[in-house]
């Protein structure tokens, strides 16, 4: 058992761009790196076997409001946490449930002590503290474990962003107090990281990530991005965060986004992504390659019987032809779904591992130049 490391092995002459690897008790992870979401213990129609084979997968995300609710801790405990549970052997990020919180504004109540919210499944009522959000995450099994927060809507108000920092500040210290109280649970070391908040407001956002930085964790987040703001509001703030978060510890960008953010965001400085996009857009029949975006509801693809990506990184992409997966998707077939999940989650791997190389060979700068316009192309 071991606190998490990280050792930082490039960097790019062009950007602030970093390639470094990521230790923990479940292995390793190569970085900038992206983490399919996992929402309720599964990445949506992908089984653990092709996450690791077909798509790369080094580490994955879980849901702690949503494994909170279903299955419930006392399942995951029996099973030796969330890796018992759903059979991944590689390391799993937890999430605090705080942007749960702040996506069910209808439903909850926040208060200095915590959190009261209402289930979106049966209305039941819950309490969410900053030590109980600990409590539960140590119970699913996280290597990584984040903080309790407050992501503020966007937009808000200096006074509103303000308070709400200084609350997350507060909450984190009492993060911190309980988890180095608690012991790591099934037998390996958890790591917490704490959030940066603050808003679009940049003297909030230095303050906030200097406060983070102060408390010397294994890694960082930054977190309250990607949720309605601009895409040069997020690159600003990043890069304001980035260049205060320590440089020995990995950077952590909560929930973003695009493959054109995800090569913005690492020329920035950020080692960790996640985001639900992929998946998502998936299921709706919109494909990412590197020469664009497709989607696959369109006419145009009925009768193309060429593969859907023959040089991609997918293997069923290379395998299966536009006009089947249109028809799949076309007709509301399961398969078209978890085909097009595997092609999109594939695409978001090697993009950020196509970067990694770029780094390493000092021409990640150039590389992304001529990546951004083919990938915001539309097919």
């Amino acid at each position: 058992m071991a606190k998490l490391s990280f050792t930082l092995h490039n960097t790019d002459p062009g950007s602030k761009a970093r390639a470094g690897t990521i230790t923990t008790d479940h292995g390793q992870i190569e970085t900038p790196i992206f983490m399919p979401v996992g929402t309720v213990g599964s990445v949506k129609g992908v089984h653990m076997q092709e996450l690791k084979s077909d798509i790369g997968a080094e580490i994955i995300l879980g849901n702690t409001y949503h494994l909170y609710l279903r299955p419930g801790t006392e399942v995951l405990e029996e099973a030796g946490g969330l890796h018992g549970f759903n059979g991944w052997d590689r390391p799993i990020l937890t999430d605090s449930g705080g942007y749960q919180v702040y996506s069910l504004a209808h439903r909850r109540k926040i208060k200095e002590e915590g959190v009261t919210f209402q289930s979106h499944i049966d209305g039941s009522k819950h309490f969410f503290s900053p030590e109980r959000a600990m409590d539960i995450q140590r119970s699913i099994g996280g290597d990584i474990i984040m903080a309790f927060d407050e992501c503020p809507p966007y937009p808000c108000d200096y006074r509103y962003a303000k308070n709400s920092m200084d609350m997350t500040h507060r909450w984190l210290q009492r993060c911190v107090d309980h988890f180095d109280s608690t012991p790591d649970k099934y037998g390996y070391t958890q790591n917490l990281f704490p959030i940066v908040q603050g808003s679009t407001y940049e003297d909030l956002r230095k303050a906030s990530a200097e406060t983070i930085a102060s408390f010397d964790r294994p890694g960082n987040a930054i977190g309250g991005l990607s949720v309605g703001e601009k895409s040069d509001d997020m690159y600003r703030i990043t890069e304001l965060c980035c260049d205060i978060l320590p440089t020995d510890k990995p950077r952590y960008l909560m929930g973003v986004g695009t493959p054109v953010n995800l090569l913005e965001c690492i020329a920035l400085g950020v080692d960790m992504f996640d985001c639900v996009l992929p998946t998502r857009n998936a299921r709706h029949g919109l494909l990412y390659t590197r020469n664009g975006q497709m989607n696959m509801k369109n006419l145009k693809w009925k009768n193309d019987h060429s593969p859907i990506d023959p040089d991609g990184p997918c293997p069923t992409s290379r395998f299966h032809t536009k006009a089947y997966l249109r028809h799949l998707i076309h007709s509301g077939e399961l398969l078209g779904g978890q085909l097009a999940s595997i092609h999109n989650l594939s695409f978001f791997l090697w993009l950020v591992k196509e970067a990694r190389m770029h780094i390493q060979n000092g021409d990640f700068a150039r590389w992304k130049d001529e990546m951004v316009p083919k990938l915001q192309q539309r097919l």
